[in-house]
């Protein structure tokens, strides 16, 4: 059974930073594309950002781009977000999942997913 946790949210303010994480287990993290999507109130479920299996190439939606980084430890078998400038509008649960293929911008391509974690950007 793959489990993905997340951690790292919390409260910041408008400009602040944050840094989420996701650790997998259950099995080999290295064989799944790691995406991130989060979900404000009253909003469907939104694609974040993907990364892929080393973590050479990722790729954003554009209302992150510049702003938020992907990154990955296959050795700790986890995957970063790390979020800079946040506006009030980054406010959400964020929400990692796993996918075995490449550039699922959708979340019916996804296999697994965690629990969520809630962000929220004060000003």
């Amino acid at each position: 059974q793959v489990q993905l946790v997340e951690s790292g949210g919390g409260l910041v303010q408008v400009g602040g930073s944050l840094r989420l994480s996701c650790a997998v287990s259950g099995s080999t993290f290295s064989s799944y594309v790691m995406g991130w999507f989060r979900q404000a109130p009253g909003k469907e479920r939104e694609f974040v950002g993907i990364i892929n299996w080393s973590g050479g190439s990722t790729y954003y939606a554009d209302s992150v781009k510049g702003r938020f980084t992907i990154s990955r430890d296959n050795a700790k078998n986890t995957a970063y977000l790390q979020m800079n400038s946040l506006k009030l509008e980054d406010t959400a649960v964020y929400y990692c999942a796993a996918a075995r293929l490449w550039l699922k911008l959708l979340e019916s391509g996804y296999d697994y997913w965690g629990q969520g974690t809630q962000v929220t950007v004060s000003s």
